[in-house]
């Protein structure tokens, strides 16, 4: 094997809560995280070198970089002598409280895994993110999740009831320190149930899991288009509509397909950046190498996450 395909979920938040403070200045936190079916996809190859590439992409492409963090990590944890090729196609747009780092950082140590054969587990991989961003253990994991602590303590739920996500980004990101350094100041009149939220996903009831939504972050966040958009949602037929993460991306929850693709066609007259999405079951996961058929040609695989 010389070269493996990942694709990698970006996140939403459907809670965050901020419960307390740990050692170290770290926030406490008690989350439902819910993967989408909007990816990241990450290229990997055998190379000599250390060698980090986003095409079309103004995200630098350094030693900074979580993805280029997660390869040393790797090579550092299991001893190897060798390199790696990594090529990142952006799907997630950028200090929107998606995880897009996170999520290429699990595609590289997932990948990585793969395609050296490494054999590490579920639990040394998550264990091994947790190293490189406190998202990441999640980013591997994927689906629906309950999270708390900094993002190191995962709970995996039955899969989200069925529904459409309207994600909207603005065009001014969020510094995650800055959002939490104006919560320090400032509080926050919002703080979700996570406990209820956790039931109503059990449960399989989307009325109960979006009535019990809501950010932490979102009075202190920065994000001054916040409020223009879930109003806007609201108004389109959103069951529930909130931040996620420290921001700055909104999004909408919807039960039907055709309400949520007009609420994003309307939102797209607004804001450039607008996506469809539905819950991702999975996490970070190697996609197949496509096989040849001389016979019939293949059948497309239906795409479940677009840009309006």
């Amino acid at each position: 094997m010389k070269q493996v395909t990942v694709l990698a979920p970006a996140k939403l938040n459907l809670t965050l809560d901020v419960t307390g403070t740990l050692p170290g200045g770290y926030h406490a936190l008690d989350m439902i995280m819910q993967a989408i079916t909007l990816h990241e996809r990450v290229v990997l190859r055998k190379s000599n070198d250390l060698i980090l590439r986003l095409p079309g992409s103004r995200v630098p492409a350094n030693e900074k970089n979580t993805a280029y963090k997660a390869a040393l990590a790797f090579f550092h944890y299991t001893g190897l002598l060798a390199g790696v090729e990594i090529e990142i196609h952006k799907a997630t747009p950028v200090r929107a409280g998606m995880a897009g780092g996170s999520a290429d950082a699990a595609a590289v140590l997932v990948g990585m895994n793969a395609l050296y054969g490494a054999k590490l587990s579920i639990t040394e991989l998550c264990a091994l993110g947790a190293t490189i961003g406190a998202d990441v253990p999640f980013a591997i994991l994927g689906g629906t999740c309950r999270v708390q602590g900094i993002g190191d303590i995962l709970k995996p739920l039955p899969p989200c009831p069925d529904c459409w996500f309207v994600v909207v980004m603005p065009s001014v990101g969020v510094s995650t320190p800055e959002a939490f350094a104006r919560y320090d100041e400032m509080g926050s009149s919002v703080h979700p149930d996570s406990d209820a939220a956790e039931r109503a996903v059990r449960d399989g009831d989307l009325e109960a899991l979006c009535a019990a939504s809501g950010n932490a972050l979102e009075e202190c966040s920065g994000a001054v288009n916040t409020p223009a958009i879930k109003q806007l949602l609201l108004e389109n037929g959103a069951l529930a509509s909130l931040m996620t993460g420290s921001g700055a991306a909104v999004f909408g929850v919807f039960r039907q397909e055709e309400a949520a693709r007009k609420a994003a066609r309307i939102l797209k007259e607004q804001y450039a950046q607008v996506y469809l999405a539905q819950p991702d079951k999975w996490g970070a996961r190697v996609v197949p190498p496509a096989r040849k058929n001389h016979h019939r040609p293949a059948r497309p695989e239906k795409k479940k996450a677009l840009e309006e």
